[in-house]
């Protein structure tokens, strides 16, 4: 769309102008769209705070929908779990620790939870609008990568899970689509939906051990006790795809993707493609080794050596967001 104050073309899905920041107009409901009514139900929900104004998308679990914060005029994305989950209790807990798992956490590369709400079947929380999309989107797009803006995001990712673990949280999930991108490249980590607090919980209340089975570490796939250390095999799955445009195992079905995880080691990606640096080859081997033991301990370690691999040189957006996160801070800050 246009920007009504400078006229500069922006993406349709923009909160601000590219060139002069002012905030966008709602990309507007076609006239012939039926009406959603959850949205009138969420404004209703939500006390009127929020202008809810178009369904942005939605998975299995929940749908996501545009809306502005009316008292801080800024733009905010609402997450609403659909009805027939709300009525689950287990689900409805899931949510409800997505909240309080990102509430704890207060850094610079993890999605902040803004608002969370619950109301008979209406169960939402709110978060900040980040305009620039999901590392999921950008490996659909670009298939692969380069290595130095794989590097620079995983190092982003590396800080913001050592801080976490840190806090006592896994999160248990980290893949493209959880990860996104501010207006200034800034990754940033959401849906701590199924984060283990305190490292105790192995599996759901029925029993299913949880996670998405391309991005499992070999002891998630187990029913294992997991600690930070998942999150950083996971880290390496997603360097592997965004190098290469696919993950390291793949199957016809879960238990096909799960067995290769636990039992057959995947092609280094210099060996699937020469350009690949082999020092950051080593490095995404090293977190997709199958003992917790023989990868990175700590997030800050892996961030470390992602950073010290990127060119002193390179100083793009992302680059400069890694350095930053990585950056000593007073005792009691991150």
């Amino acid at each position: 769309m246009f920007c009504p104050s400078c006229g500069h073309w922006n993406r349709g899905e923009a909160a601000r102008c590219t060139q002069c920041s002012d905030l966008l107009p709602p990309v507007p409901r076609k006239a012939d769209a039926p009406p959603d009514p959850e949205i009138s139900t969420l404004r209703r929900v939500t006390g009127g705070r929020y202008a809810i104004t178009h369904r942005l998308g939605g998975g299995g679990m929940a749908n996501v929908y545009y809306g502005i914060h009316l008292a801080l005029d800024r733009p905010v994305v609402v997450k609403m779990l659909h009805p027939h989950l709300a009525r689950d209790p287990e689900m409805r807990e899931r949510f409800r620790r997505e909240a309080e798992s990102a509430s704890q956490l207060v850094h610079p590369h993890v999605c902040p939870i803004i608002d969370y709400g619950a109301a008979s079947e209406m169960v939402y929380l709110v978060m900040p609008y980040l305009a620039r999309g999901t590392l999921g989107d950008r490996i659909s797009e670009h298939r692969a990568l380069s290595p130095d803006a794989v590097a620079a995001v995983a190092a982003q990712v590396a800080c913001a899970l050592d801080y976490a673990h840190r806090h006592g949280i896994v999160h248990r999930d980290i893949k493209p689509d959880n990860i996104m991108f501010d207006e200034d490249e800034h990754a940033m980590v959401t849906d701590f939906g199924i984060a283990t607090a305190h490292f105790r919980s192995r599996v759901t209340g029925t029993g299913n051990v949880m996670g998405t089975p391309h991005y499992m570490s070999p002891e998630q796939v187990r029913g294992r006790i997991l600690d930070g250390r998942s999150d950083l095999y996971t880290v390496g799955v997603v360097m592997y795809e965004a190098l290469l445009g696919f993950p390291p195992f793949d199957g016809a079905d879960v238990y096909s993707i799960s067995y290769k995880h636990v039992h057959e080691t995947a092609a280094s990606p210099e060996v699937v493609d020469s350009r690949i640096p082999a020092v950051l080859a080593s490095i995404v081997m090293r977190c997709l080794a199958k003992s917790p033991a023989d990868r990175f301990a700590r997030g800050h370690e892996l961030a470390d050596a992602l950073l010290s691999w990127l060119p002193a040189s390179e100083s793009g957006p992302s680059i400069r967001a890694a350095r930053i996160a990585r950056r000593p801070t007073p005792a009691g800050v991150f």
